[in-house]
């Protein structure tokens, strides 16, 4: 059995709920904080003083996914949580483009703009992609980045040619393009029971959230990542990069899905190979949202990375 069918659902419909890989959250009370619109992305600033920060969520995500590590952060960091357009609530551009080409430009922009010194990304998901696609393109600008079960691939399609991944990729947006947004509802509390995090009460919680996001601009973000393959990229990503790989036994205990824990790590490594100076740590027992389910595990690898990079709390 190949990694994709080991890493994904086995059926195709399955694939597409597993793409859904931000599935949105609750609402939860946050503390005012300044908003701003920089490129296509929104942006909460948290903090006074301190090293700068960049929180990206995954697919569907919002600052909702952050909540205790901006609490934690914002003591002595600069936190900038950002919102891709068409998720959380935040609209959609409708003047066409590359989505994650123009997320990524926003970043720039954003760093830019607010003359950022070296700031580290810590990214979740799709977040997590994006801000390994940046470090191959922007290394010298950054700090470090964090990568939260986010890769340059998305798991299996590196056995697939260009064509290949794209001709799935326009099939998967079509069928994910036509949901209604009941179903779109459905899929994220499903979603969120079975890949997203291990206790139901979370998943409950946060999977009302997904219908904030918009169903087409949900569908081309995910189409756009499986065509993707930022590897080449990442050669040139001279930065310290932590891949955070969850893992939850249960879920890879039986076929098509059984991988140890260390296989997955190693599974994860291998897709980061062209990065000089990527680490895989695995955390474990957690789903997609590490962060969710092992906050306090979750806090210290961050803080002991962002320790090492040279911005202590």
């Amino acid at each position: 059995m190949n990694l994709f069918r080991r890493l994904a659902p086995a059926s195709f419909r399955g694939l597409i709920a597993a793409l859904c890989l931000g599935a949105a959250a609750a609402a939860l009370a946050r503390p005012a904080a300044p908003v701003e619109r920089v490129g296509t992305l929104q942006v909460e600033r948290h903090g006074a003083q301190g090293p700068a920060v960049i929180l990206i969520p995954g697919l569907e995500g919002g600052p909702w996914v952050w909540q205790r590590t901006i609490e934690q952060l914002q003591k002595d960091h600069v936190v900038y949580a950002v919102t891709l357009a068409g998720f959380d609530g935040v609209p959609a551009p409708r003047d066409g483009g590359n989505l994650l080409d123009r997320a990524d430009a926003s970043l720039l922009q954003l760093i830019r703009q607010h003359k950022l010194d070296k700031p580290v990304l810590v990214g979740h998901s799709l977040g997590g992609t994006l801000a390994l696609r940046f470090a191959g393109e922007h290394a010298q600008l950054l700090g470090g980045v964090v990568a939260v079960d986010g890769l340059p691939i998305f798991p299996g399609m590196e056995r697939l040619g260009a064509e290949q991944r794209q001709a799935m990729a326009v099939r998967m947006q079509q069928q994910m393009s036509a949901a209604t947004p009941e179903q779109f509802q459905a899929q994220a509390l499903g979603y969120m029971q079975k890949i997203g995090v291990i206790d139901p009460e979370l998943a409950a919680r946060y999977a009302p959230m997904n219908a904030r996001s918009d169903v087409k601009a949900t569908a081309q973000y995910a189409a756009e990542d499986m065509a993707a393959d930022y590897r080449p990229g990442l050669k040139q990503a001279r930065v310290p990069i932590l891949e955070i790989s969850p893992y939850y036994a249960p879920d890879f205990s039986q076929p098509p899905m059984s991988m140890s824990e260390a296989q997955k790590t190693a599974y994860y490594q291998s897709l980061l190979a062209n990065a000089p100076t990527a680490t895989v740590v695995s955390i474990s027992p957690s789903r997609h949202y590490a962060m969710l389910d092992q906050p306090v595990k979750f806090q210290q690898l961050l803080e002991g990375f962002l320790a090492r990079v040279g911005a202590p709390r």
